[in-house]
């Protein structure tokens, strides 16, 4: 089975990255299962693509239960579960002489524990089926850090060390990781130091390339036979220097 009927569950799935792969994805035959928090957001979307290609769940990942309880729902709606997409994500970059605190803790919320609890909530699942296939979403901020992204890239850098854990421990399961460039999604809007956020809105404009991108880049790691693990690809723009 390739990529037509699989069951792909989406966290973040209601802009950006995530609501690219879910279009992709359907139109190329899986049934996909959006989560995030602006529920109406999602409902549209899932309406758009139709009942039988795409079903939609209020989702905050930073509570485990709701977690648990998205995946739980996706096996319930469409009979199982095939793929696991880790795709909610925050990017808040300031200096950490700001000591912008509470940015801290939700990048390491959303970023860090939201993987782990998707982990946590469907790998249960994949050990009973015998199979799956988790694809996380990084970035290129965890292969490299800049001045004023340092926490930013722990919490990507630490996605990359998790994924890569996990590939060596399970049996019969799939673990990609995905670690974009500058991409168009709402990810800069996260950033709200005054001194920051219009250099990081004026790198977008200039640079990002279209989410479709990494759409592409998922929809290839899932495509691939059942003996293939595409371990990680790495995407930028053309023009990105870093």
């Amino acid at each position: 089975m390739s990529i037509e009927q699989k069951v792909v569950a989406i966290t973040g799935g209601s802009s950006g990255l995530g609501e690219a792969a879910a279009r992709l994805l359907a139109a190329r035959g899986a049934r996909v299962f959006l989560g995030a928090r602006r529920k109406e957001r999602l409902d549209a979307i899932a309406a758009e693509l139709g009942e039988e290609r795409a079903a939609a769940f209020a989702l905050d990942v930073t509570r485990r239960a709701q977690v648990e309880a998205f995946v739980q729902a996706a096996v319930e709606r469409f009979g199982r579960l095939d793929v696991m997409v880790n795709n909610a994500g925050l990017m808040a970059l300031a200096p950490f002489g700001k000591a912008r605190v509470d940015e801290w803790d939700r990048m390491i919320d959303v970023n860090l524990k939201g993987v782990l609890y998707g982990i946590a909530a469907a790998l249960p699942v994949f050990e009973r089926q015998k199979g799956g296939h988790f694809v996380n979403i990084s970035s290129v901020a965890g292969l490299k850090v800049r001045a004023g992204n340092g926490v930013y890239a722990a919490t990507k850098h630490a996605v990359r060390a998790i994924s890569e854990g996990l590939r060596q421990e399970v049996e019969g399961i799939r673990v990609t990781i995905i670690s974009p460039g500058v991409v168009q999604s709402e990810l800069p809007g996260g950033t709200q130091d005054p001194d920051t956020a219009p250099r990081v809105r004026e790198m977008y404009a200039q640079t990002a390339i279209p989410a479709e991108a990494v759409a592409r880049a998922i929809a290839f790691a899932i495509d691939q036979p059942p003996e293939v693990d595409v371990n990680e690809i790495v995407l930028r723009p053309t023009v990105q220097e870093f």
